[in-house]
């Protein structure tokens, strides 16, 4: 020791006082014998061989893959993963727990190597004595920790740490090479009763091409309750059905489909002969699951659906007696056809626009909205090419009444508004995660999120007047606005402080110079027919729209932890679409024809859970305005929508609301359709309509102003029916043809002529209102099955 001291402090100069030269000689004292200390407890463990994994190795070594030495990327940031220490509820929240704070699910290898090494006063590890750090004692829980034992002391997770430690506590290093994929086996399974459970095995692969077992090191997160899984990949289920189980490490993730099947003895497939591609995947699956597809139902049952689905409106009495009476075979092709000519087709769907493009009055005002609707609805009216469609949108500059397509950014008022729904609509990302920091669920970063915004931070407005009606709501707009991009004004990227460098999702950096448009180069390369996202993103809402659901649900929300529930029908749907020159209508026809769309609502013991698969018709409620259009086709009569004409119908209603409500303008019928889940439009998100069913809505049919008001109309079809002295057999066949598309039963033929069997003209009518306030308030009726 004294040999060492001699070495570290030379004769002190004689200009140094006494007493600070025997201070100084304590200080280096103290710091040669910790290192001397140091030395011998790293000579120890060579020469040992005990006491850690790895001790004969003083660097440490890995023990997944046994000879290389441990890694703080590979291994610390893995453990941190695995024992939930960067999760979003733990030390990965935005502001940390107890003063220590990590990056979310382990994005920053840096800044979390220094928050752990060096952070408070490099307290939380010790190399002294490994054991002793406190990161090691609270996570096993020597230590009071209010997170509670995140794993044992003779856990792999523990020796990982501990070895890590005193080996050096060394940090990331910049040559070591990055993980580039996952290899999960199996990525998909079906099990089948007595088996209850699926082992997964996860393999690494980096980009040198060094391949790793990481399945002790993987996180593993099932979407769904129906299964859990163990900390070594075993999948057990907690009852039967469909799961989704995510398989993380790193920065990789990927989903494993699982499918725990009971034991169905003799199962025997059976299903309509198919007439399309789609049957014939959609069936194909059905078969692996051991799921038996529905019938294909009845020509009423289709008849009402066909109808509702593509024009939003039931079919008259008349028109239902013709398609029953018919006897051609091609009679419901002929029918879908039809269907997709008429002006209805293209204001049913230009309302599926104006929902998720929020075409509302108070940021594009009236006029604003009725020109952006009537240019949605003459594109799919001419089925304009989604892709088309699209680039106009995203590239819609100058009048906001001149051009509709610019109501686009009228109504997206800043870049990351702009980026978000951009991204939302027309590639199926949600980025909203990714604007503070990496995305947890997908692969976009928080560059990622600020670069694909900055493509869109140059827009800007000159408002040529704003005759707003409430001056203390800047977000209202009353006039015409011109749209245009200016030469500068670029958006910084909060996580580097700089300006963000405009790029595309998952996409290379815009090729352009610094003041060329940038709103061109998004069109081609977002809206073309060679971006899948894109393509798949146009397919799924489609197929929501006609099969009211989507294969990706929520459809606005493709990821890979979120898979589609049939991958191969979802990239036949594009690859048609593609084919059919991106057009709307050949694809909704070809939907419609399938036997998947034709199936029977009615399920079989096979099939009584399942939706995902499309076994059987989704059943759902009428949406908003279907369901008042329908009530008032049957009656004879319209309500009123206050700024609108006489006779205009719910579905025909272009905005939200055209007279406020603190005007009082408001009429029953706008108030029905609130009340019945109608979108306000805040959001670019199919997701604010709702379909829920609520006190609300029954009291609405029963009140004054709702149902019953249209019933007691004095000009309505009732009325007529009375007044027109027909045999209660012709009335009662009438009302049921209108409202049901069908001719009432024995049983309910006895009930209705004995409500009707009365001379009394007013007793009459009093009797059909009731009978027609139960049809319209039955399940065949509201419901679409």
């Amino acid at each position: 020791m004294t040999f060492v001291l001699e070495t570290l402090l030379p004769a002190a100069p004689a200009a140094v006082p006494a007493h600070s030269q025997r201070w100084l000689h304590l200080a280096v004292s103290r710091i040669a014998w910790l290192g001397a200390l140091i030395l011998w407890q790293w000579a120890a463990l060579a020469l040992s061989g005990t006491g850690s994994a790895w001790a004969a190795d003083a660097a440490g070594r890995d023990p997944v893959a046994g000879s290389a030495p441990v890694s703080f990327q590979r291994d610390v940031m893995a453990v941190l993963s695995k024992a939930g220490c960067n999760m979003g509820a733990c030390h990965g929240n935005l502001n940390g727990k107890g003063g220590f704070k990590l990056s979310l699910r382990g994005e920053n290898p840096v800044a979390d190597y220094e928050a752990l090494v060096r952070g408070e006063g490099q307290r939380r590890i010790d190399l002294l004595d490994p054991d002793e750090s406190l990161i090691l004692q609270k996570a096993s829980g020597r230590v009071v920790h209010q997170g509670g034992l995140r794993f044992r002391r003779d856990s792999l997770l523990y020796r990982i740490l501990r070895d890590w430690i005193a080996a050096g506590a060394a940090g990331p290093r910049d040559d070591e090479p990055p993980l580039v994929r996952l290899e999960v086996t199996p990525q998909e399974a079906i099990v089948v009763e007595p088996q209850d459970h699926v082992p997964l095995a996860v393999i690494a692969v980096f980009a040198d091409g060094t391949r790793r077992d990481v399945t002790a090191l993987a996180c593993f997160e099932p979407t769904t309750r129906s299964v859990q899984v163990s900390s070594e990949g075993v999948v057990v289920r907690s009852e039967l059905g469909q799961a989704t189980v995510l398989v993380r490490y790193l920065t990789q993730q990927v989903p494993v489909r699982l499918a725990f099947l009971p034991q169905r003895p003799g199962f025997r497939f059976q299903a309509p002969p198919p007439v399309n591609y789609i049957d014939e995947l959609v069936f194909a699956q059905l078969a692996r699951l051991q799921i038996i597809p529905a019938p294909v139902c009845d020509d009423t049952t289709f008849l009402r659906r066909a109808y509702l689905d593509a024009i939003g409106l039931p079919p008259t009495a008349e028109q239902a007696r013709q398609f029953l009476a018919d006897p051609s075979p091609d009679k419901r092709a002929r029918l879908i056809d039809d269907l997709l000519a008429r002006p209805e087709f293209a204001e049913h769907w230009a309302l599926k626009w104006s929902d998720v493009l929020r075409n509302e009055e108070k940021v594009l005002d009236a006029r604003g909205v009725d020109a952006f609707f009537d240019w949605i609805c003459a594109s799919i009216a001419g089925d304009k090419p989604l892709d088309q469609f699209t680039r106009e949108l995203v590239t819609g500059l100058g009048s906001t009444y001149a051009n509709p397509a610019a109501n686009y950014y009228r109504a997206n008022r800043d870049p990351l508004t702009r980026g978000e729904t951009t991204a939302r609509l027309f590639l199926g990302v949600r980025l909203q995660c990714a604007r503070c920091h990496n995305h947890p669920y997908d692969r976009w970063t928080q560059d990622d999120y600020y670069g694909w915004a900055a493509i869109f931070s140059r827009i800007d407005y000159q408002i040529l007047s704003n005759q707003r009606r409430d001056r203390l709501d800047k977000h209202e707009f009353n006039g015409e606005q011109v749209v245009f991009v200016r030469d500068e004004g670029d958006l910084t990227n909060p996580r580097t402080g700089l300006p963000a460098e405009p790029q595309f999702l998952g996409g290379q950096t815009l090729p352009i110079h610094p003041h060329e448009d940038r709103l061109q180069p998004l069109a081609d390369w977002m809206a073309s027919p060679h971006n899948a996202m894109f393509v798949k993103t146009q397919a799924n809402f489609i197929w929501y729209h006609v099969m009211r659901r989507g294969l990706v649900e929520p459809i606005d929300d493709f990821r890979p932890t979120n898979p589609p529930s049939n991958p191969a029908l979802l990239d036949a749907l594009a690859a048609d679409l593609v084919a059919g020159g991106m057009r709307l209508k050949p694809l909704v026809r070809t939907i419609m024809n399938s036997r998947t769309y034709q199936l029977s609502s009615e399920p079989n013991e096979t099939n009584i859970d399942d939706e995902g698969n499309f076994s059987r018709a989704v059943v759902r409620r009428l949406p908003a305005e279907t369901l008042l259009d329908a009530q008032c086709t049957v009656l004879g009569v319209w309500p009123k929508f206050a700024g609108y004409p006489e006779g205009t119908r719910a579905g025909q209603v272009r905005g939200v609301e055209r007279v406020r409500r603190r005007d009082g303008g408001l009429t029953a019928a706008d108030r029905f359709l609130r009340t019945f889940g109608k979108p306000e439009r805040l959001l670019a998100c199919e997701c604010e309509r709702s379909n829920e069913t609520t006190l609300k809505q029954a009291l609405t049919l029963l009140g004054d102003e709702g149902l019953d008001a249209l019933l007691r109309s004095e000009d309505n079809r009732l009325a007529h029916l009375v007044r027109s002295g027909r045999p209660a057999a012709e009335i009662l066949d009438e009302l049921y043809w209108a409202a049901l598309s069908r001719p009432p039963t024995a049983e309910e033929q006895t009930a209705g002529l004995a409500l009707l069997a009365t001379s009394d003209e007013s007793e009459r009518l009093a009797g059909l209102q009731d009978l027609a306030w139960a049809l319209l308030n039955s399940k065949e009726f509201i419901f679409r099955h």
